[in-house]
């Protein structure tokens, strides 16, 4: 993450104290970070390791592949579980299908490419957990199509969305060509954090993670 909200020393004692990954994660991984591709820090990396190994979800759902990595790191965080992917930039979605064929062994992840709204609104199966990963601006748009797909105790788990620290300022502090991300978070922030069919939490790994339960079948958003 290029704009870590929390210390500095914090961030590097926590990237490189912990279990850094081998196989072929770790050669993905590396490759991102070569290649300047945006994935997800390593400090989020072992939070979803723990996470997915403790829930064990059967169906996941993932809105922005970019090259594949965080699919791969959670069909091998769930190994019996089937990951749905979808991508709507054509060179990331290759890169991604090149790495599928390569990695994914149990043939656990189907990637789908296209705009995550008309992709989303076509799914039929129901998920027990989702990852958003994608334009921040965009969230807000994408929450109420997850939340129809998902389960009833499902989770969602939603990447980059403190901007860096900014979502703590006034929007006059904002450079305008941020503005549409500033207020497409905190429509985010608004809907969920004191929604009642909700349980939501904010974690300050990375540039800050979203995290959602649902709590009943219907969800009001406002």
């Amino acid at each position: 993450m290029r704009r870590p909200v929390v210390k500095q020393e914090i961030v590097a004692f926590m990237r490189n104290k912990q279990h850094q990954l081998d196989g072929f994660l770790g050669e993905v991984e590396a490759f991102a970070h070569v290649e300047n591709v945006p994935i997800i820090p390593h400090e989020t990396v072992v939070y979803f390791q723990f996470l997915l190994q403790s829930l064990q979800p059967k169906h996941i759902l993932e809105v922005g592949t970019a090259i594949g990595f965080s699919a791969l790191l959670m069909a091998d965080s769930a190994q019996d579980a089937s990951v749905t992917t979808i991508e709507r930039n054509p060179e990331m979605a290759e890169l991604a299908r090149e790495n599928f064929t390569r990695y994914d062994s149990r043939k656990q992840i189907t990637l789908i490419e296209g705009d995550a709204i008309d992709v989303l609104s076509e799914l039929t199966e129901t998920f027990d957990f989702a990852f958003m990963d994608s334009a921040k601006s965009k969230y807000i748009v994408f929450l109420p199509e997850i939340l129809k797909n998902l389960a009833v105790g499902g989770i969602i788990v939603i990447d980059d969305v403190f901007q860096g620290g900014d979502v703590t300022k006034d929007i006059a502090d904002i450079k305008r060509n941020q503005r549409g991300i500033y207020r497409g978070l905190h429509k985010l922030f608004d809907a969920t954090l004191d929604n009642p069919g909700l349980n939501a939490t904010l974690v300050p790994l990375g540039d800050g993670i979203l995290m959602i339960r649902k709590l009943q079948e219907t969800i009001d958003l406002g």
